[in-house]
């Protein structure tokens, strides 16, 4: 009985790092957004913000993949 309950804790555990993923695609697409409409606004600018799209690109999906190695960790290391 002790070892079900722990078995149903980790899967919980990694229930809920499916968030974390689940808020950088959203972080992901609300940069893309933001990106977008800046360059139809002013496409002259656009090709300057290209950079800054991609590190925003970059934090935003670091922390997905941060979630993602923490539910790896507790479907196998726990």
């Amino acid at each position: 009985m002790e070892g079900n309950i722990a078995e149903l804790g980790k899967y919980i555990g990694v229930g809920l790092t499916a968030i974390g993923m689940g808020g950088a695609a959203i972080g992901v697409g609300n940069v893309a957004g933001s990106y977008l409409s800046g360059a139809l606004r002013n496409p002259s600018a656009a090709a300057s913000q290209t950079a800054t799209l991609f590190i925003g690109m970059a934090f935003a999906e670091a922390l997905g993949i941060f979630s993602f190695l923490v539910a790896l960790l507790l479907m196998f290391a726990v």
